[in-house]
């Protein structure tokens, strides 16, 4: 029993976000019933994060219908939910430490600490040491010595030295060495795995982040509830009581 059991939603079948939407509510436990449109349809790419706003604004407005007794509309559009997501991006802008040319910046590649790198089996790691602590780890499991040999790490103009000495160290080894060297220790450095290579990752296990459902592996319903966990979800299927009519019927009953 999800925390959403008992809220009944209709899916006006679409593209984008609003599948996805859809299918994260009915993973926390609402009922949702999908009418499809006239003619072929197919599931479209996720919206960016639009799908997880359109979540929140349908949770926010039941909430507020808990007060007011009243509906509304809940507007949400990717041109929203994309300058929303980049708040810090526009906070470095007007702080003045944000540069439009790419590949310039400390968040966009470059910052030679915060990229990916190869490695010497064709694989990658990802690098993400934003702050001085964890530079210096990362420089200290790499065998690149000290912080202080390459001045100070924000320093732009010593980065294209610091990043020759990062990409060399990294080509040395291969992707799953370089993770054991860095297993523990507080230096923001990750080997990039595949997708078949998540499924058994540590973390992923632990948490049972994925499930199979009808033979597909895919991501486990999250958040998580302490009181009210939902179950794994089911394939989606037709109304085994005969069609939208008897659904309809089936909630004005129940």
């Amino acid at each position: 029993m999800g925390p959403l059991t008992g809220l009944r939603v209709v899916e006006m079948a679409g593209l984008g976000p609003v599948p996805h939407a859809a299918m994260q509510l009915a993973d926390m436990g609402a009922d949702v019933i999908r009418v499809a449109r006239p003619g072929p349809r197919a599931m479209a790419e996720l919206a960016g994060a639009t799908d997880l706003f359109l979540v929140t604004g349908i949770l926010a407005a039941l909430w507020e219908r808990e007060r007011s007794g009243r509906g509304q509309v809940v507007d949400v559009a990717m041109v929203d939910g994309i300058g929303v997501l980049a708040q810090k991006v526009w906070a470095m802008r007007g702080a003045g430490t944000w540069s439009e040319e790419r590949h310039a910046n400390l968040l966009d590649g470059g910052a030679p600490f915060y990229d990916t790198y190869a490695c010497a089996d064709g694989r990658y790691v990802a690098v993400a040491a934003i702050e001085r602590q964890f530079f210096a780890e990362l420089l200290k499991g790499l065998g690149l010595g000290s912080p202080s040999d390459f001045g100070d790490q924000y320093d732009r103009a010593a980065w294209p030295r610091l990043r020759e000495s990062i990409r060399r160290a990294i080509a040395s080894r291969t992707r799953d060495e370089w993770a054991l060297v860095f297993d523990g220790a507080d230096a923001c450095v990750t080997p990039v795995l595949t997708l078949t290579e998540a499924l058994s990752h540590p973390h992923a296990v632990a948490r049972s982040a994925f499930v199979t459902i009808d033979g597909l592996d895919q991501p486990a319903p999250a958040p998580r509830f302490e009181r009210t966990p939902p179950p794994v979800p089911a394939g989606p299927g037709q109304d085994e009581d005969g069609g939208l009519r008897a659904v309809l019927r089936r909630w004005q009953d129940g």
